[in-house]
């Protein structure tokens, strides 16, 4: 990264101690700028969430080739939801240690594995795991509706699964096939809330080694809190089971 955007960022982080600074990188025909932008978060001590109107403002000045952050009184070292967000954004991230002054780059990768990957809400939870096997399994692209924080524990839920899955091309069926979506009640909701993908007898992964769970079948899946999984469909996930649905294309 060149001098002058360093140094650009770090004034930046000092204003914004301790509170996180947020920016973009800027390629303005052959040059590059720092953009400063504004951090809206609930808890910018602990978080950043870069203003929408500060992101469109610089799109008109140029193309953005860089997400910056910084990180006061910690290491440089990405967050679970930096490593996120960049694969996300498609975009690299860079990381600011303040005061220290560490400077740390992350790129994105192209492909976050389906199976442990960590929970990071609306990013990484278990619409975006299913969402990412239809798109690697089937080549089916799916919405990525907007998930706001504890939409699961109540009637907000209903919009996600219940109310969307027609539009997005699924339909209802009774029993399930590989690739179908399974979606469950849990926790204390009157609303399914959460949902898998249903592989059957196989739990191989479309792009990753396969691995013995035992006799099956299986759904893959990723609770909140917990790292993605496989497990064995039965018991109480069979009881939790509200709909299954097959997409039209699947077929």
């Amino acid at each position: 990264m060149r001098k002058h955007i360093i140094a650009a960022i770090q004034s930046h982080a000092a204003a914004e101690y301790p509170k996180e600074c947020c920016g973009l990188v800027l390629a303005v025909g052959r040059a590059q700028k720092y953009f400063p932008c504004r951090n809206i978060a609930t808890e910018p001590n602990e978080e950043f969430l870069l203003d929408p109107e500060d992101y469109a403002a610089a799109e008109d000045l140029g193309e953005v080739i860089g997400i910056v952050h910084s990180h006061p009184d910690a290491t440089s070292r990405p967050s679970s939801r930096d490593l996120a967000m960049c694969e996300a954004t498609a975009l690299p991230w860079h990381i600011l240690s303040w005061p220290e002054g560490d400077l740390r780059t992350i790129t994105p990768t192209g492909s976050t594995p389906l199976l442990k990957r960590p929970f990071v809400h609306g990013v990484q939870d278990c619409f975006a795991v299913v969402r990412d096997f239809y798109m690697r399994a089937m080549g089916i692209e799916l919405p990525n509706y907007q998930r706001t924080d504890g939409w699961w524990e109540s009637a907000e839920n209903a919009s996600l699964y219940e109310q969307h899955y027609k539009a997005a091309g699924f339909e209802q069926v009774d029993s399930p096939q590989r690739g179908d979506m399974i979606v469950m009640e849990v926790g204390r909701t009157a609303h399914p809330n959460h949902a898998g993908i249903y592989l059957g007898t196989n739990p191989t992964l479309p792009g990753e080694e396969s691995a013995v769970f035992g006799p099956g079948p299986f759904v893959l899946h990723h609770l909140y809190g917990r790292p993605s999984e496989v497990i064995v469909y039965g018991g109480p996930w069979l009881q939790r089971t509200r709909l299954i649905l097959r997409h039209k294309e699947a077929r």
